[in-house]
């Protein structure tokens, strides 16, 4: 069933500066996730899924990697005459030197005559950094049954971490009558997820009427979601249930993995009716040694275990040495860890070297640690 009414655009140009050096040299929608996925592989393959058939990607920093993995439509069956992902980087410069959206709402004013081109009746918008699945043609059902000009995606988050989320406050019909961006003293725990339905006439004239404010910061949820709802028009919250997971840090991240090891994950990867598609790479299986000791586990292709890993997710092609220790850790591709080594509650991150004997992290650090050079062992 294709939406060929609805145009999905995704948001990717997020810095994610709190992952540090994760995101140095590439964007933080092109990190991996769960040994063989990136970030980004979520919200296109719930649009092949949901039958979105034209997405457009909107990049920005440390961009390269992601535009010409986005590019290769076809790992999401987005490749066909009538459909396809278009990789949209920032065309005007925000400031001397850069060219960057200045908002979320700039990124999609900048892209109007790319929208434009296709004449939907409704656009889809979305985070390009949140791990889910979510089936967008059932939102989009509500849009419509709810005579909705605008639809905002809700998760509801404990009360104590409200705060930290966009919140929307609703009448009994589910209609947003007030959205606060991270209130100190939140009146509900309805989140936003970062993904709208517009009207794309009426959304249309409000990135036309916001681009000429000089006062705007060009941006959804400080503007244009708050202007929807002064004028009175029908926006509505529509209630996901599901798992959802913002990975903006370390500690998210990691944790995002390591749900992996529960079993009753309501992730579940291993989804035949709703696959996340992603580059399928081409390595060899996992070796596991005579004297590897393995418990609770999440071990991808190409991985060689000698030692012992425990509670632990290892991504393709990550090696562990003889009598080395993996406990409560994610290893990134190709991370070698050397005889005798000990990694304890870090996240490791591509390509890492952990030398022989080498002792990384801590069992009851706070923080988990992130380990993003060669550590040296013992010579």
């Amino acid at each position: 069933m294709k939406h060929n009414n609805m145009l999905a655009m995704i948001l990717a140009g997020g810095r994610g500066s709190r992952l540090h050096e994760l995101t140095n040299k590439v964007a933080k929608p092109a990190v991996s996730y769960g040994g063989k996925y990136k970030i980004v592989d979520f919200p296109l393959s719930n649009c092949a899924n949901s039958g979105i058939d034209v997405v457009g990607v909107l990049t920005q920093y440390e961009s390269i990697q992601l535009n010409s993995y986005v590019a290769a439509g076809r790992r999401w069956g987005l490749d066909a005459k009538e459909s396809g992902v278009y990789v949209l980087p920032p065309r005007e410069k925000a400031d001397a030197d850069l060219n960057v959206y200045r908002g979320t709402a700039d990124a999609i004013s900048q892209n109007i005559d790319f929208v434009d081109t296709f004449s939907p009746e409704y656009l889809l918008i979305l985070s390009g950094d949140h791990i889910y699945k979510m089936n967008y043609a059932k939102m989009l059902e509500y849009h419509k049954n709810c005579g909705a000009d605008a639809t905002i995606a809700v998760i509801e988050v404990p009360m104590k971490e409200a705060s930290r989320f966009g919140i929307m406050n609703t009448d009994e019909t589910g209609r947003i009558v007030e959205f606060e961006e991270k209130p100190e003293k939140p009146k509900s725990n309805l989140a936003s997820m970062g993904i709208y339905i517009f009207d794309w006439k009426l959304l249309r004239r409000m990135l036309t009427a916001d681009m000429k404010d000089p006062n705007s910061s060009h941006d959804f949820g400080k503007d244009i979601i708050p202007a929807l709802i002064a004028d009175g028009k029908n926006v509505f919250a529509f209630k996901f249930k599901g798992y959802w997971k913002d990975v903006g840090t370390v500690d998210s991240l990691w944790e995002a993995n390591m749900d992996l090891l529960d079993k009753n994950n309501e992730l579940d990867l291993n989804d035949a009716s709703w696959k996340i598609y992603t580059e399928d790479a081409t390595t060899l299986p996992q070796y596991i040694g005579p004297d590897a000791e393995i418990d609770k586990a999440f071990i991808n292709q190409g991985c060689m275990i000698e030692g012992a890993v425990k509670n632990s997710v290892l991504f393709t092609g990550a090696k562990v040495g003889p009598g080395a220790k993996i406990i409560d850790s994610v290893l990134m591709n190709g991370v070698e860890v050397e005889e005798g080594a000990v990694v304890q509650r870090a996240l490791v991150a591509d390509g890492v070297r952990i030398g022989r004997g080498a002792v990384v992290g801590s069992p009851d650090s706070e923080h988990i640690e992130l380990v993003a050079k060669r550590v040296k062992g013992v010579e």
